[in-house]
C-alpha cells in the first residue's frame, strides 16, 4: 500500500513573521536602552569639565539670559537643547547627560537603519545570497538583523563615544550626527527615483539642522554623492546624473554653510586658516599620522584620554608622516582595486575618510586629536566590520556568543570611562597620567585642587607646571590665591604681582589688595584697589572690598557709599548685600 506523500507545513503568514521581527527589534531596542544608560550611569550626574566650564549653562549670569542671546552666536539649534536643558535643571547636570544619552540611542537607530540597507543592497550588488551553505557543520552567515543590530549597538556601547555622550560639550558632535544620518537613511530608503522635491527638502531641512549643530556636517554631501555612485545602480554616475535635484540644492546648501563659518574658519583662534600654531599643510601632515590613532582606538580601545598631546608634523619627512600617507594611498589603492568584490567594506573606507575629512584634512584645529571626531565617521569602519562579519562561515551560536561577548566588553570599558568624565579631578589625574608634558592637563588638574580646597596639592602642581614652560597669568594667580589661603602672604604677593606685570588686570589687583587687606596693611589694600579701578572702573568686586575695609576701619559712609555702587554695577552680588545692609545697619546704631 503506498503511503502518501506528507504535505509541506504551510509558511508562517507574512503578518506573523513581521509581528515577530518587530518583536525582536522591541526587545532589543529596549536591551540596548538599558544597557546605555548602566554604561553612562556613572556620569549622569557629572559635574561640568574642560569646556563645560565656558558655556552659557554652567556661568549662571548667561544661564539666566532669554532664548535670543543663547541663539545669537554659532550652532543655535544646538544651543537651543542647552537652554531646554538649562529652563529644566539650571544648577543640576542630570537632565544635560539624560538628553545626551537619548540623542546617542535615536543616532545608533539610525546607524541600524543604514547597515541594514546597505546590507541589502551589498547582497543584490554580489549575490551573496545564492552561495551555498554548509549545513553540516552549522556554518551558516548571521542574518542581516543581526549583524546589522551588533553594528549598531557596537556603536551605542563603543568606549571612544564617552567622549561623545558622556562629556556635555560633545553634544555637538552626536547631535550633528542625528541629523546627517537622519538625511543618509531618508536617501537609502526612499521610494522616489530618480528623487522628488518633497524628498530633496527633508534632506535638505536634515542637512541645516546637522550644521546648526556642528559644522562637521558639510561633508553629508560628499557622503550622499559617494552613496549614489556606489549603490545607484552600482558604480556609475547614473544615479547622481538622476538625483540632480538634490546635489544642486546641496551644493547651494554648502555654499551657504561655508558663507555662514567663513569668519570662523578664517579668524577663530582654535580652528580655522588663521591659526598661529601651524599651517594647513602642516595639519595634514599630522592628520596623516592622526587617522591611524582613531583606527587603533576603534579596534583596540585602551589608553583613551580627553586631551592627546599628539606632536605636529612640521613636514612631510617629519615624526613619519609620509608613511602614514603612504598606508592611506595603498589602503585607499586598495579599496578602490576591491570596491567589486567587496563593495560594503570598500564604500565603509571611503565613508570614513569623507566624514573624518572636515576635521581631519587640511583645516586647521588646534588639538590635531579628539576622540569625539570619531563620533561621525564611525559608522564607516563598522561597515567594514559589518562586510568581514557577514562573510564569516563559522557555527552561528558561537558567532553570536563571540559578538555578545564584545559588547559586553565594550559595555564595562565604557562605564569605567564614563566614571572619569563624571569627576573632575578623576578627569584632570587621567588626562595627565596620560599626557605628562602637556601644559594645558598639568595646570587644570592644579586648578582643580585649588578649587577642591586642596591648597598645598595646588601648589606642588603649579610647580610641576610653571617647569613645562613659562608660567601665564591664570596660573600665576591661582598660584598665588592657592598661598593666599595657605595664610603666606609673602608668597602669594610675589605670584600675583608676577601676574600683574603679565597682564593689566582689575582682578589681580583686587585678589592683592584682599591678602593686604587680610594682614590689615590697609593703606596697600586700598592702593591696589585704585590701581583696579584705573584699569576696570566697572568690575564690581572693587567697589565690594573697598565698602569692606571701610567698614572695617568704622567710616561708614564711605563703606555706604561703595557698596551702593556695586549693587548698582551688579544687582545680584551677594556679597554687595550682604555688607551693605550690615552697614546700614551700624550707621543706625
Amino acid at each position: 500500500m503506498k503511503t502518501k506523500p506528507r504535505k509541506p507545513a504551510p509558511a508562517a503568514p507574512p503578518v506573523a513573521a513581521k509581528s515577530s521581527r518587530l518583536q525582536i527589534c522591541a526587545l532589543g531596542a529596549l536591551a540596548g536602552l538599558i544597557a546605555v544608560f548602566w554604561a553612562y550611569g556613572a556620569a549622569m550626574n557629572g559635574a561640568w569639565v574642560f569646556d563645560d566650564n565656558f558655556l552659557p549653562f554652567a556661568i549662571s549670569e548667561q544661564a539666566a539670559l532669554p532664548l535670543v542671546a543663547w541663539l545669537k552666536g554659532v550652532r543655535p539649534l544646538l544651543m537651543f537643547t542647552y537652554w531646554i536643558n538649562a529652563r529644566l535643571s539650571p544648577t543640576e547636570t542630570y537632565s544635560y547627560h539624560v538628553t545626551n544619552v537619548l540623542i546617542h540611542c535615536a543616532t545608533a537607530g539610525l546607524v541600524f537603519m543604514i547597515v541594514r540597507r546597505l546590507l541589502g543592497k551589498t547582497r543584490g550588488q554580489t549575490n551573496l545570497s545564492t552561495r551555498p551553505k554548509s549545513r553540516a557543520l552549522g556554518q551558516i552567515r548571521l542574518s542581516p538583523g543581526f549583524v546589522a543590530g551588533f553594528a549598531a549597538a557596537l556603536f551605542l556601547l563603543h568606549p571612544v563615544q564617552t567622549e561623545a555622550v558622556a562629556y556635555i560639550t560633545g553634544r555637538s558632535d552626536a547631535l550633528s550626527a542625528l541629523f546627517a544620518f537622519a538625511a543618509f537613511a531618508l536617501l537609502l530608503y526612499r521610494h522616489d527615483h530618480p528623487i522628488g522635491w518633497p524628498t530633496v527638502t527633508a534632506i535638505l531641512a536634515l542637512f541645516a539642522a546637522a550644521l546648526l549643530s556642528k559644522e562637521q556636517a558639510i561633508a553629508l554631501p560628499a557622503l550622499l554623492l559617494l552613496a549614489d555612485y556606489w549603490w545607484n545602480p552600482g558604480f556609475s554616475f547614473q544615479g547622481i546624473r538622476a538625483n540632480w535635484k538634490l546635489y544642486a540644492s546641496l551644493v547651494l546648501g554648502a555654499l551657504a554653510g561655508v558663507v555662514l563659518f567663513w569668519r570662523s574658519i578664517i579668524n577663530s583662534r582654535t580652528a580655522g586658516f588663521g591659526l598661529k600654531d601651524f599651517t594647513w599643510y602642516q595639519y595634514f601632515f599630522t592628520q596623516c599620522r592622526a587617522l591611524f590613532v582613531y583606527l587603533r582606538e576603534f579596534l583596540v580601545p585602551v589608553n583613551l584620554t580627553a586631551d592627546w598631546d599628539f606632536p605636529i608634523s612640521r613636514s612631510i619627512l617629519d615624526r613619519g608622516a609620509i608613511f602614514g600617507l603612504a598606508a592611506l594611498l595603498a589602503l585607499s589603492a586598495a579599496a578602490w582595486h576591491y570596491r567589486r568584490r567587496f563593495p560594503l567594506a570598500t564604500f565603509g573606507w571611503f565613508a570614513f575618510l569623507v566624514l573624518m575629512a572636515p576635521t581631519s584634512s587640511i583645516l586647521p584645529i588646534q588639538d590635531p586629536v579628539a576622540e569625539r571626531r570619531l563620533y561621525f565617521a564611525m559608522p564607516g569602519l563598522l561597515l567594514i566590520l559589518v562586510d568581514a562579519l557577514s562573510r564569516l562561515r563559522l557555527d552561528r551560536k558561537v558567532l553570536a556568543a563571540a559578538c555578545l561577548v564584545v559588547l559586553l566588553a565594550a559595555a564595562a570599558a565604557t562605564h569605567a570611562r564614563a566614571a572619569v568624565w563624571a569627576d573632575p579631578l578623576a578627569f584632570w589625574e587621567d588626562a595627565v597620567l596620560k599626557s605628562p608634558n602637556k601644559f594645558r592637563d598639568q595646570f587644570y588638574l592644579g586648578f582643580t585642587y585649588y578649587h577642591a580646597g586642596s591648597f598645598q596639592q595646588a601648589i606642588t602642581q603649579f610647580e610641576k607646571t610653571a617647569r613645562l614652560q613659562p608660567p601665564t597669568y591664570d596660573l600665576l594667580v591661582d598660584w598665588g590665591m592657592a598661598y593666599a589661603n595657605l595664610n603666606q602672604p609673602d608668597q602669594a604677593l610675589d605670584k600675583l604681582h608676577q601676574a600683574a606685570d603679565l597682564k593689566a588686570s582689575g582682578v589681580v589687583w583686587v585678589d592683592i589688595a584682599t591678602v593686604y587687606a587680610n594682614r590689615s596693611d590697609w593703606p596697600k589694600a586700598l592702593g591696589a584697589l585704585d590701581t583696579a579701578q584705573q584699569i576696570e572702573p566697572n568690575f564690581p568686586e572693587i567697589y565690594v572690598n573697598r565698602g569692606k575695609i571701610f567698614l572695617a576701619l568704622h567710616q561708614l559712609d564711605a563703606a555706604v557709599r561703595e557698596l551702593q555702587h556695586a549693587r548698582v554695577l551688579d544687582p545680584p552680588n551677594e556679597d554687595a548685600r550682604t555688607y551693605l545692609l550690615r552697614a546700614l545697619q551700624e550707621q543706625r546704631r
